[in-house]
């Protein structure tokens, strides 16, 4: 196969170091400083986002914030500000708007941009456009903040095009380069390519993106052991596959505790808001689940994670909470550092087989009404009452890279 001649027309914006420039935008005085935000501004904390002068001390993604002082003592520490995050996200869809209606949020620093329709509208390349794009998100939106802009004939090179010259690049990755291009990557360059993939990989004789590119189909199967290999066959090659939209297989959400909790009843209350916002996802797809799966990461380094299943319908935040319940009472009690829920066995939902011993119908008008209000007024605006001990311990937290949290994010 060819490497995709079609002139590219996809476009991926990526807002560099989001949460820390933002915070630099915000506030000239963090401007050419380091700075990092994380989960919590605690010695343990997670961070989310350092700046590029963190960045250059060594700072990383990832990093505790005790770590990070190590590589860089001045490095100014920040608790996330969700609000400063939802506006700049919402201003960056202002502004991408003018200039095709055909883009998707990525996730609440990245956007991919299709011009395949609207290119001929604007009576510029796409070098020139992304160059406007750039200079506009200046002038509009913020002088602090930079984007890193790819361009190619499918999402996946648009966005390795996108990682290629950070900060503040600007480059495409289409026929007449992508050779050059190729032969100085490494592998775990790739997204989605990481050390395990890699190996996989170097034990067929792939070792650079080139060997990549011209491997054949066979052999790329046969290193992932699925149709995987041919997806990224067909990625390298320049043609598109990631624009196809799958069905979910579960919904889920996640805390990182500030502080170790035992207890059940220290621990319930935070559930039950992971499962209010899960359960309301579920029902806002139409959809039921048949189980749940509850994870436990404890301060020790153990993991706990069990699932459970039912044979009737998941439906209501008390159903999904009452089932959450029983695998938590039979986990280990000892302190916890992350808590994470999901949903499995999706279908889709039918009200028609009643239950003996609950008004159903009663049930789901209720739920129904609570599901409204916090769409219109916002999230956790009516909650169940044990819900309110766990607003103290876990702040508002962004939807960094969850395209379906995104969309109800913007809607709250």
């Amino acid at each position: 196969m060819q490497f995709n001649s079609t002139p590219p027309t996809v476009m991926h914006i990526d807002l560099n170091a989001c949460f820390a420039s933002v915070e630099q935008q915000a506030n000239p005085l963090l401007r050419g400083k380091p700075v990092a935000v994380a989960a919590y501004p605690t010695a343990n904390g997670c961070i989310l986002a350092a700046s590029y002068e963190a960045k250059r001390m060594g700072v990383k993604t990832g990093m505790r914030v005790k770590d990070g002082k190590l590589f860089c003592p001045k490095m100014i520490v920040l608790g996330p500000d969700p609000h400063k995050y939802r506006h700049v996200h919402r201003a960056f869809r202002k502004l991408l708007k003018n200039y095709t209606w055909d883009f998707v949020p990525k996730s609440i620093d990245e956007f991919v941009l299709h011009f395949e329709k609207t290119l001929p509208m604007h009576n510029k390349t796409m070098m020139e456009l992304g160059a406007e794009i750039k200079a506009r998100i200046k002038t509009d939106i913020g002088d602090a903040l930079t984007v890193s802009v790819g361009i190619g004939p499918n999402r996946f090179l648009a966005k390795t095009g996108a990682n290629l010259t950070k900060p503040d690049g600007l480059d495409t990755i289409d026929v007449t380069n992508y050779e050059q291009i190729f032969k100085k990557m490494a592998l775990t360059d790739l997204t989605g390519i990481k050390e395990r993939n890699a190996a996989r990989l170097n034990s067929l004789g792939i070792f650079t993106v080139w060997d990549f590119y011209e491997a054949p189909v066979w052999k790329l199967k046969a290193a992932f052991e699925s149709v995987n290999g041919y997806y990224w066959h067909m990625r390298l090659h320049g043609y598109e596959i990631d624009r196809v939209e799958f069905g979910r297989r579960s919904y889920g959400n996640s805390y990182a505790l500030p502080k170790p909790f035992v207890s059940v009843s220290d621990l319930s209350p935070l559930l039950s808001k992971l499962v209010t916002k899960m359960s309301a996802r579920v029902r806002k797809a139409n959809l039921a689940a048949r189980g749940i799966h509850l994870s436990i990461w404890y301060r020790d380094g153990a993991v706990y994670h069990r699932g459970y299943k039912t044979e009737r319908d998941l439906r209501s935040t008390s159903d999904f909470y009452e089932a959450a319940m029983v695998v938590l009472k039979e986990s280990p009690k000892k302190p916890v550092r992350n808590l994470a829920v999901s949903s499995f066995n999706l279908r889709p939902f039918s009200p028609i087989q009643g239950e003996l011993f609950c008004d159903l119908t009663k049930t789901l008008s209720l739920t129904a009404a609570c599901d409204n209000l916090n769409t219109r007024y916002g999230s956790y605006t009516i909650t169940p009452a044990r819900v309110l001990p766990a607003k103290q311990n876990i702040p508002d937290r962004i939807a960094f890279g969850n395209v379906k949290e995104l969309e109800e994010m913007m809607q709250n």
